[in-house]
């Protein structure tokens, strides 16, 4: 029979280095945690070194991502019952307002399956108008805002062709939309914009 040689007490590590390298190895997993993992996954960004890095908007479109999957899997697709209401809504929509002056206008189109967001930097009480309209398809879409740690949703819809309306800013921050087109063809969407804000950002 083999026998292994025993180690030599002297070479063991002892209960206090142990307890030190456990605790190092805490606080390094802490740290990935909070400043890789929770921003480049969930959008969750409390020291800001996420975003820095440019992982915590990666999180935030995750984030949409799943939400928007699950509502999907909630709701079936009721768009083919609205669409030519919406179609006549946005005809009306863009005729009411043909005599008011818009400030911005943003004009996208997506592929199927693709997405993008479209986001207006407000601080808290600002607030904005907006009118938009797709051709070509539908689109869903979710109007939320995140900023400081806060982040709350406006308005949702899914299968739509146009929309219209006005928001007020709950807190300092990045306000707008989460496009996401999931129709079998391109979609161009034409959003119209005025009120108190900065600057208009898009992107995915």
């Amino acid at each position: 029979m083999y026998n292994a040689n025993k180690p030599d007490p002297d070479e063991l590590p002892s209960s206090a280095q142990l307890v030190r390298s456990t605790i190092i190895a805490l606080v390094a997993a802490v740290f990935i945690l909070v400043t890789i993992v929770l921003p480049a996954e969930y959008g969750i960004d409390p020291i800001g070194a996420g975003r820095a890095m440019g992982l915590t908007e990666m999180g935030e479109i995750k984030s949409e991502l799943a939400r928007e999957a699950e509502e999907d899997h909630k709701e079936p697709a009721q768009a083919d019952k609205s669409s030519m209401l919406d179609g006549l809504i946005g005809l009306f929509v863009g005729t009411a307002h043909a005599q008011e002056r818009w400030r911005d206008e943003v004009t996208f189109t997506l592929a199927p399956g693709d997405y993008t967001e479209i986001k207006l930097v407000m601080n808290e009480g600002n607030t904005a108008e907006f009118e938009w309209v797709a051709e070509g398809g539908r689109i869903n879409y979710d109007l939320h805002a995140h900023g400081g740690g806060k982040s709350v949703d406006y308005e949702k819809g899914r299968g739509k062709t146009s929309g219209s309306g006005s928001f007020e800013a709950s807190f300092d921050g990045d306000h707008g939309w989460f496009w996401r087109n999931r129709d079998k063809a391109e979609v161009t969407v034409t959003l119209k914009l005025r009120g108190e804000y900065g600057e208009v950002k898009q992107g995915q």
